[in-house]
């Protein structure tokens, strides 16, 4: 058995841009997360939420979430074989009003009404809310079919939302998941640049062969159900719903540096927004933003793999970790180590 390390504990550093405190989406300031993880016999699934709050000082939020308005968003559909509840919304009007949430595909919708029942508690007047939950099909090493996701998952997962470093591997809604045919999971990474910090979270479970800064590391097949990815992306910089959509369409380009070959049966979303309502930023500096995302999105994905652990669940089937040694031999060997 090893244990689980992020990529730069292995010595392998992604891109040139200096990460934020934690290297995690909890470094964009008022974002937090929570999980819930279920891990039992034929059940490896959970909940993972992102809860954001503002950070612009005539719009404070209360009890942690986004005030009435809504933080500027937008959504980049890679591939739109999914079920990413409330996004239509977020690109008609260009916000969210509620956490995020990611789980199992089958669990999405169970997800969604607790959201609602947690939300409605907190707002007492609110008559339209819209819950967004993503989710990703973690069939293979979980009984999908038994939606065993209750509202206590939910509510547990938001309450115990906070800014520390998030969980990484196989918990909340990456508990069962596989990528590139290995175990895969939660992961997160961040980026700073001049003006503020762009952070990721991402549940990875999509198909392709593992590649790490041009070194493919192949796995054996992995008959999985589910070949989805969910990216969050979070920041502090003032942009518009317009400007979030192009960032969110970096997250998903940057799934093919670690080997993606997005198949046709993959729902491939990023969900971008902004905690700062500010004055809009000026189109020529996106460029640092474009980078940081990718640069944060391929290092969360490679955090969900070298952090995730070998797993039996469902039916019997295994999916294994990506071994430590093996990375770090190859990488060595073409001289890409630090």
């Amino acid at each position: 058995m090893q244990t689980p390390r992020r990529v730069r504990d292995l010595g392998i550093t992604i891109g040139t841009l200096p990460t934020g405190p934690l290297n995690a989406i909890t470094d964009v300031p008022g974002v937090r997360v929570g999980q819930t993880t279920i891990s039992s016999g034929d059940l490896h699934t959970g909940v993972t939420a992102i809860v954001p709050s503002s950070v612009a000082d005539d719009l404070p939020a209360a009890d942690g979430l986004p005030a009435a308005e809504g933080l500027p968003a937008a959504v980049a559909v890679g591939n739109g074989y999914g079920k990413l509840v409330g996004s239509t919304q977020v690109d008609e009007l260009g916000v969210i009003e509620t956490p995020i949430l990611l789980t199992g595909t089958l669990s999405v919708f169970r997800v969604a009404d607790a959201l609602l029942t947690w939300l409605l508690d907190r707002n007492p007047r609110a008559t339209s809310l819209n819950p967004v939950v993503g989710e990703t099909n973690d069939g293979h090493l979980s009984d999908i079919r038994s939606r065993p996701i209750t509202p206590a998952h939910v509510h547990a997962a938001l309450d115990s939302a906070s800014a520390d470093l998030p969980a990484e591997g196989c918990v909340g809604a990456g508990t069962g998941t596989t990528a590139l045919g290995f175990k895969a999971g939660i992961g997160t990474a961040s980026r700073t640049v001049d003006s503020g910090t762009v952070g990721v979270l991402v549940q990875a479970n999509f198909s392709g062969t593992l590649t790490v800064r041009g070194t493919e590391i192949p796995a054996p097949p992995l008959d999985a159900d589910g070949n989805s990815c969910m990216i969050v992306v979070a920041t502090d910089l003032p942009l518009d719903a317009r400007q979030l959509g192009r960032v969110a369409r970096r997250a998903v380009f940057a799934m093919s540096r670690v080997g993606s070959d997005y198949a046709p049966g993959s729902g491939d979303y990023a969900i971008a927004f902004t905690s700062n309502r500010g004055r809009t930023f000026a189109e020529k500096g996106l460029r640092p933003v474009f980078q940081a995302t990718m640069e944060s999105t391929e290092e969360a994905l490679l955090n969900s793999l070298t952090m995730a652990t070998t797993t039996t669940g469902f039916q019997g089937r295994t999916a294994p970790a990506v071994a430590h040694d093996v990375l770090v031999s190859r990488l060595e060997s073409a001289g890409l180590l630090d």
